[in-house]
């Protein structure tokens, strides 16, 4: 295992899923992905939280990390397709550091 912190996973990642923008299709799973749109991404994002839900349910905890990194890495394909970062995500984290959760939904604005 190397020594990669969280961000560095994420960044070394986020750029190879926008460098697969230009990839060939039939060549690469997340060109193939893009190419096929929003819904085949959602699609996946679905399938992999139902996995995530269903591994946690049986116990077995390596699944539940197998099935995780699947359904982080589908995510990270739909912030790539939307034009966002996962540092987007890390900030809106951060910004939520010593604010109660019942208080931060409250305090959304809706659209």
């Amino acid at each position: 295992m190397n020594n990669d912190t969280g961000n560095d996973v994420l960044g070394r990642l986020a750029q190879i899923l926008e460098e697969r923008k230009g990839a060939d299709p039939s060549s690469s799973y997340v060109a193939g992905l893009y190419a096929k749109g929003l819904d085949s991404i959602l699609k996946k994002i679905g399938e992999e939280a139902t996995e995530t839900v269903i591994a946690a349910k049986g116990g077995d905890n390596r699944q539940v990390v197998y099935e995780t990194a699947d359904l982080w890495f589908h995510t990270l394909v739909l912030l790539a397709h939307q034009g966002l970062k996962p540092e987007d995500v890390l900030q809106e984290l951060q910004r939520r550091f010593g604010i109660s959760g019942v208080e931060e939904k409250a305090g959304r604005k809706t659209k």
